[in-house]
């Protein structure tokens, strides 16, 4: 029996950080590492090739620190704000208006 491979479509797919990495927020896939059980994407920013490294495939399935796709600063915080509700009142723009 063929084993399922994790995380067939890793390589080549395209993210956004929803906090900076290194000054960027646009990551491409460019390599898998199969170590055990566990998977790991390489991840280049998309404006700057020098900026890479590895973190476990698994981390990209957080919502909290990452979108599938290249996703813009208002959609990102679209998401932020219906996973934190609580923070957009709590912004100093907000906070002056009181």
């Amino acid at each position: 029996m063929i084993k399922k491979q994790k995380f067939p479509y890793l390589v080549g797919s395209k993210w956004t950080a929803t906090k900076k990495v290194d000054g960027w927020r646009h990551f491409q896939v460019v390599n898998r590492k199969n170590q055990g059980k566990w998977v790991y994407a390489e991840m280049v920013a998309a404006c700057d090739p020098n900026v890479r490294f590895w973190l476990n495939a698994k981390l990209l399935q957080d919502g909290f620190q990452w979108q599938a796709g290249w996703q813009s600063l208002q959609e990102i915080e679209a998401v932020e704000s219906k996973l934190f509700p609580t923070l957009e009142s709590e912004t100093p723009s907000n906070a002056s208006q009181a």
